[in-house]
């Protein structure tokens, strides 16, 4: 079912957009087939590995294949809405419009050229965004405390290990007082990814580097990464806190598991305990993968929660659909209660919708200030 719902957009393409233009049938017959072949991406990609999250093959047939994925999504929602247009003129002259073939031409040009700079956007080592973000009860030692956010890595065949040195490398050249990694490291398991995640370990920042598993940890042997990314210098906070102090004032740096722990034997976010013995007063910064429980957090009593997972939507649009999957949270810095929300786009994304639109990744420095 999985894959026959990608080809639906297919099947648009091959009906309303390849068939009515002019082209010899063996033309037709190509460009079909090869689009084809592009909309079971994920079909090739579980046979390369066993899952649709973590395509085995070489990245520049990743890239290619996300590209030609773009261009019939693209080119699909270009046609329906042609397609609705006409319909809604029908009336008016008659008929349906008959539609010159110049307009499909011109409507795959601008697909071709959208998916290519998607992609070069999706794949491309993040810029810096800085962020100010005033927070509760913050004590005047940590006010202009910078930390650093990296989330939704998803370290695989497509961001490699030469990616993740960039990253790592401009990372450390912030010169941040803490950094975090909210979830998502990786797609692949520990055999097949244990190179290209190697130059996390070099990771550098006074306070240290706090991280948490992502929901796709959980799709690569947990636990096996789980020990990997601390023998990595990581700390992981799983349902547990760390304190970071200046002088004689303190915060709380606290971490859950993911939600896809439910229905498993491996232990579920508990925020209770992750808060267990924290110092009363000082300000709770919550790193959580998926931001859609967050007004859970708030009334708890979380100063800052800092998530990932929606890679912000990908997409002008879809992240209206991706919000609604997430409680309304996709892409920013969110009021909950009295708690401040910061959902990232994303360091990268899943290699299998390769694609930004006006939502760009971001290497995170978030500046802390204390809330008049």
């Amino acid at each position: 079912m999985f894959h026959l719902i990608f080809g639906l957009p297919w099947l648009v393409v091959l009906l309303r957009f390849i068939q009515p233009l002019p082209w010899l049938w063996s033309i037709k017959i190509v460009v079909a087939g090869v689009l084809l072949i592009a909309s079971q991406y994920h079909l090739f990609s579980r046979l390369s590995s066993g899952s649709v999250f973590s395509p085995e093959f070489p990245r520049p047939l990743i890239i290619a294949f996300n590209l030609l994925f773009g261009v019939i999504v693209l080119l699909a929602v270009f046609q329906i809405t042609l397609d609705a247009i006409s319909l809604i003129l029908t009336p008016l002259i008659g008929h349906f419009p008959l539609v010159p073939p110049e307009i499909r031409y011109t409507m795959g040009a601008v697909a071709i050229l959208m998916s290519v700079f998607g992609v070069a956007q999706a794949i491309r080592v993040p810029p810096l965004k800085n962020i100010e973000i005033a927070i509760s009860r913050l004590p005047p030692a940590f006010d202009g405390y910078r930390i650093l956010q990296l989330t939704d890595l998803h370290i695989s065949r497509l961001f490699t290990a030469s990616w993740t040195k960039e990253v790592v490398r401009r990372s450390n050249a912030l010169g941040v007082d803490l950094i975090v990694v909210t979830g998502d490291f990786i797609d692949g398991s520990l055999e097949n990814r244990r190179t290209d995640v190697a130059p996390l370990a070099n990771l550098r920042a006074p306070d240290g580097i706090y991280a948490i598993p992502g929901n796709h940890e959980y799709y690569f042997g947990y636990e096996r990464w789980m020990l990997h990314d601390a023998g990595l210098g990581i700390g992981m906070l799983m349902n547990d806190h760390t304190i970071i102090k200046r002088r004689d004032a303190q915060i709380v740096v606290a971490g859950l598991t993911d939600l896809a722990a439910l229905g498993t034997t491996l232990p579920a976010p508990d925020l209770v305990a992750a808060l267990k013995g924290a110092p009363d007063g000082a300000p709770i910064i919550l790193l959580e993968h998926q931001p859609r429980m967050a007004v859970r957090s708030a009334k708890a009593g979380v100063a800052l929660q800092l998530s990932g997972h929606t890679h912000g939507g990908m997409v002008v649009g879809l992240d209206r659909l991706v919000a609604r999957g997430n409680n309304g949270f996709v892409s920013g810095l969110y009021d909950v209660g009295d708690m401040q929300l910061y959902v990232n786009n994303g360091t990268a994304l899943w290699p299998g919708f390769a694609l930004r639109l006006g939502r760009p990744s971001e290497l995170t420095v978030i500046t802390l200030r204390k809330k008049l």
